[in-house]
């Protein structure tokens, strides 16, 4: 059965085996250990057991946007609603926190709009997102993500 929980520094060694090909290929940005542990409060992690099978984070840019970011499945676990698990645990997160809108980048789309998430341009998105995190991309400039957000209030 599988289990959403808020991650623990002890699960780092397991998140970062789990996100290996997807930095490797260039899906998910490199975070160091130190860079999770300093955002460990962020994540959310899918477990079987004592297995981490997915993950991903809700970073917060400011008092009214958030980011949904690193998220991940296990190969072998795809096609369950796990990562849909992680996102709603992520946004029921958000609302609690008071944010107004969650920011997605992906190349996986249909997703997000499955979870009522809308395309925007990404010039939108905040210049020091765009400085902090992107500029660590193997595909930056030349990006061809998708930019989705999810309006939490009205």
């Amino acid at each position: 059965m599988i289990r959403y929980e808020k991650a623990r520094l002890a699960d780092i060694p397991a998140m970062q085996r789990l996100v290996a090909e997807e930095v490797k290929n260039g899906t998910i940005l490199p975070r160091s250990d130190d860079e999770v542990a300093t955002n460990i409060r962020s994540y959310h992690l899918a477990k079987e057991g004592d297995r981490v099978v997915g993950y991903g984070a809700l970073h917060v840019h400011s008092p009214r946007l958030g980011e949904i970011r690193s998220l991940v499945v296990d190969p072998a676990y795809r096609g369950r609603s796990i990562g849909r698990g992680i996102v709603e645990a992520a946004l029921s997160e958000a609302r609690a926190l008071g944010l107004e809108e969650v920011l997605v980048l992906t190349y996986v789309p249909e997703f997000f709009r499955s979870l009522g998430f809308v395309e925007i341009e990404k010039e939108s998105i905040p210049e020091h997102k765009i400085w902090a995190d992107c500029i660590k991309c193997i595909h930056f400039p030349n990006c061809n993500e998708f930019s989705l957000v999810k309006r939490l209030k009205d």
